[in-house]
């Protein structure tokens, strides 16, 4: 039998999503050892402010766009599922895709914060989490209250790879070179980018492709 596909879980805004986003999947996927990684792009952050926050058209068509010729596949999933809270969706992608292994990445800025979200917990015994470091936020994620109960769960990035089977608990950090680019300040360098790339879309309603895993599939039904 072949082995399953190993995938990592991106979630967030992608207010917009920039090289930055890239650049940080395609290291964390050659770190460790996965097939592809999905960008959940989320219809609402709970956890931020909806004033400055693009449409999801807009914002799921930058991801596409970031993303071409590269192992990830943007995804408003969470639209489908109708789940508001990572642990609700992170439950139903596990039972809808039992032949992929997932693991959830994020930033250190959300592990600074991860003991607010619903069911943390839970999240990190659903699959393993891989933790990237940002900058300003790595002393704030160390010293969180997330960090107190996930360090003893800390796995090396190496030994991760070469695991045949992932378990969960399970924490790797991450750390590379620091990106500085931030979807903020994108956003106040062009404030129309949202606008503009809908008037662009010439795709026809969102909606109507929000169930395919990916753009590539849509285009090809």
């Amino acid at each position: 039998m072949s082995r399953p596909c190993r995938t990592g879980l991106l979630g967030g805004s992608f207010n917009p999503a920039h090289g930055g986003h890239r650049r940080i999947t395609l290291f964390a996927a050659a770190a460790l050892g996965l097939d592809e990684t999905w960008w959940l792009v989320s219809p609402g952050n709970p956890l931020k402010p909806k004033d400055d926050m693009a449409p999801l058209k807009a914002r799921l068509r930058a991801a596409m766009r970031m993303s071409r010729r590269a192992p990830i596949v943007p995804s408003a999933i969470e639209l489908d599922l109708g789940t508001r809270y990572t642990v609700d969706t992170l439950r139903r992608l596990t039972r809808r895709y039992p032949r992929r292994r997932f693991v959830w990445l994020m930033g250190a800025d959300n592990l600074a914060q991860f003991h607010r979200w619903k069911g943390w917990r839970q999240i990190a015994r659903t699959m393993p989490i891989a933790v990237i470091a940002r900058p300003g936020y790595d002393a704030a994620a160390m010293t969180s209250p997330a960090m107190a109960w996930l360090r003893r769960y800390r796995v090396s990035a190496a030994s991760f790879r070469q695991r045949g089977q992932w378990t969960a608990p399970a924490l790797v950090l991450l750390r590379f070179d620091p990106d500085h680019r931030s979807a903020t300040a994108i956003r106040r360098a062009h404030a129309g980018w949202a606008e503009e790339l809908i008037g662009k879309d010439r795709t026809g309603p969102l909606r109507d492709r929000l169930t395919f895993r990916s753009i590539r599939e849509w285009e090809e039904a």
